[in-house]
């Protein structure tokens, strides 16, 4: 009561709402011109609107006697547009650039708001807008410039090459029949930017005549400003109970179904945005953004939002990964949808990105060969999957694009407690559908689950290995001696003498034993991978019994014809190195395991029918004696045998060969492109 008493009333205004120009009137927003060019002294040249999109075109004359106006410009501009010759079609016929077109823009979706008023004697009159435009220039006469200069190098490229033509040349038509088309294609194409801009671009102008300010009809228009009669009767919307007056001041929130903006359906501004309820909005930005931290969520909803609310929404459109909210697969891809890069539908596309969303649960590190080997899709789609929260590292993998966020994690562990419980019921279901291996599924232990997430190299997993390796030693000797306890008990029916056993003496080789250090914790005391105790008769001279022999040869002639069938040409340095890959692999107990040789290794490239290319290097090389060693596979089955021989046996006379050479020798039967495919 004091405040009112110290501002009183000093005055009372009748109100009026003028109709005369109701759904007429729009109110237009010029640009910002110099203080001493007003624009009652701008001349309109021309005017012209799309009522249905409240679209309008000025055209305004350009004073080029202004001394601010620069005419060299203006007339390099206008030849740019124009060129030299000046016709009908022309833009600027005086050339010179007199004139300026300015096109609009709708500056708000609802303009119900909003009022233009006019004081007269007292008396306030209102009328409410129609639309609010914004008018701003328009540079189409640039792009008008590019296309004839376009024109122009076409046509002298044209004229060069066409003269000594007498005919055109024939050109192939491709003839295509469109299937019919169904409604579920016809409504994402009605409610396609493409489609919604063509209809806009059918829409014909309306040509308007443009009256300045001090004209008699602008005069004439301007008193249906005022209300044309003071009645009652007609000012009945202004007759309302405070309640219903407030309600017209601050209207419920209704969502505009027929003012669709022009723009694709995912923009939409901060403004717009806060007028939906905050589940839609939290769903809108997580949709979006992809992954977020809880804090920049509540600094874009704005201040005196409650965080309660918006963890229990957030919950419903998004999961907890290393302390960041990353948005829900079905959010992303919902029912009925499929991938735009394979065609699968939406159900297998949610199962493989929530098995990415739980491995960074689990690592900061995802490798993208893992994952598509587990989840069986595209690259594609396992690339969209890791770039929605990861960024890809340079020989490392994928790292989880934001830091782990401890400060959430702390302040809510109810939340997190209840997201982890939630990983667990997707960790089954994924168990379930990929088969997995549950020493795979099992979180790492990580120090107090609340400190940041170790960051592991590649070395550091090697040597995590070896030491798993050595912890599991014991388990796997006593795989061995019950291995050794069946053999002998196979064995007890026929007793074989020992000293009549003949053993296959090998000449000592002089090559290294292949190296296989990362075993070489679980090799103490062993002999190629296998104990040689005094009184045991499975293992002499570091040979291994028959079945296990076999088992071994087995598995090395399969890895050795699988790999040259995928590579055709190897040096012994890199079959090695595949074989050590190959290895790292496998399991533990295999019987690879058992120690293969260089020996055997290249006795093995022999037999399944590979043969040394004894390539003539220079002296001065300085490769090493593996990578000197140089096998190819003789025969692939394929119709390519006979000429790969051919560049074999070329490359035998010399390391390095021009490829014209290889072009004379395979161009009698192979054309450019399978002369190709063999050199690759």
């Amino acid at each position: 009561m004091a405040n009112e008493e110290d501002d009183p009333i000093i005055q009372e205004i009748d109100v009026f709402l003028a109709r005369s120009l109701l759904e007429k009137l729009y109110l237009f927003q010029y640009p910002i011109r110099p203080a001493s060019m007003t624009y009652d002294d701008v001349t309109h040249l021309s005017a012209k609107i799309k009522p249905k999109q409240q679209k309008v075109e000025l055209e305004m004359a350009i004073d080029t006697l202004n001394p601010n106006y620069c005419r060299s410009k203006g007339e390099q501009i206008a030849l740019n547009v124009d060129g030299t010759c000046t016709d009908e079609t022309s833009t600027y016929s005086s050339k010179l650039m007199d004139k300026q077109t300015f096109c609009s823009t709708q500056a708000a979706s609802n303009v119900s708001r909003y009022a233009a008023a006019v004081y007269r004697k007292g008396e306030l009159h209102l009328t409410p807008l129609h639309g609010i435009l914004q008018l701003r220039p328009s540079f189409t006469y640039l792009d008008k410039a590019d296309a004839k200069h376009r024109e122009r190098e076409a046509a002298n490229e044209g004229g060069d090459s066409s003269q000594d033509e007498a005919e055109d040349d024939v050109k192939q038509i491709t003839v295509r029949f469109s299937r019919p088309e169904t409604e579920q294609a016809r409504q994402r194409r009605v409610q396609s930017y493409e489609f919604l801009q063509k209809r806009q671009a059918e829409e014909h102008w309306v040509h308007l005549h443009y009256y300045g300010l001090k004209d008699s009809r602008s005069e004439h228009e301007r008193q249906y400003l005022f209300s044309q009669g003071h009645g009652l009767a007609e000012n009945t919307e202004l007759i309302k109970s405070p309640s219903e007056y407030l309600m017209m001041l601050m209207p419920p929130s209704v969502e505009e179904e027929n003012d669709k903006p022009v723009a694709p359906s995912s923009v939409l501004s901060m403004a717009q945005l806060r007028t939906l309820p905050l589940a839609d909005q939290i769903k809108i930005l997580m949709k979006n953004v992809k992954v977020m931290p809880f804090a920049n969520l509540m600094s874009l909803l704005g201040s005196g939002t409650d965080s309660t609310a918006v963890l229990r929404c957030i919950q419903q459109v998004a999961m907890l990964v290393q302390g960041n909210w990353v948005v829900k697969s079905d959010v992303l891809y919902p029912k009925d949808t499929s991938s735009p890069h394979s065609g699968v539908p939406a159900e297998v596309l949610c199962r493989g990105r929530d098995f990415v969303m739980w491995k960074f649960t689990q690592d900061r590190w995802v490798v993208r060969k893992e994952v598509a080997a587990v989840t069986k899709l595209c690259p594609e789609d396992v690339k969209d999957f890791l770039e929605h929260m990861s960024v890809a590292r340079i020989n490392k993998g994928w790292e989880f694009m934001l830091p782990y966020d401890e400060d959430f994690v702390k302040k809510h562990p109810d939340i997190v407690q209840r997201q982890r419980m939630l990983w667990m019921g997707i960790q089954a279901k994924l168990e379930k559908v990929y088969n997995l291996l549950k020493e795979h599924l099992t979180p790492k232990k990580q120090e107090a689950q609340s400190g940041h997430p170790l960051l592991v190299s590649g070395e550091q997993r090697v040597n995590m290995a070896k030491a798993k390796v050595k912890q599991n030693y014991g388990q796997l000797e006593k795989e061995l001696q019950k291995q050794k306890a069946e053999l002998k008990s196979n064995d007890a029916s026929s007793k074989m003498d020992v000293p009549n056993i003949r053993i296959k003496e090998e000449p000592v080789s002089d090559e290294e034993p292949m190296d296989t250090s990362a075993y070489e914790g679980m090799n103490n005391g062993i002999v190629n991978g296998l104990h040689a105790e005094e009184d045991s008769t499975d293992s002499l001279n570091g040979h291994l019994p028959a079945g296990c022999a076999d088992r071994v040869a087995q598995e090395l002639k399969a890895f050795v014809s699988s790999t040259f069938k995928k590579q055709f040409v190897l040096t012994l340095s890199e079959l090695k190195r595949l074989f050590n890959l190959h290895l790292a692999s496998l399991p533990p107990g295999h019987t690879l395991f058992s120690g293969i040789s260089d020996k055997m290794l290249q006795d093995m490239v022999l037999d399944v029918g590979c043969k040394q290319i004894l390539v003539p290097f220079p002296p001065q090389t300085a490769a090493s004696p593996d990578e000197l060693k140089v096998y190819a596979l003789w025969e692939a089955g394929d119709t390519y045998d006979q000429h790969r021989q051919v560049l074999l046996e070329i490359f035998s006379k010399n390391y390095r060969v021009r490829r014209n050479v290889i072009q004379n020798q395979l161009s009698q039967d192979l054309n450019k492109q399978e002369v190709d495919r063999v050199l690759k």
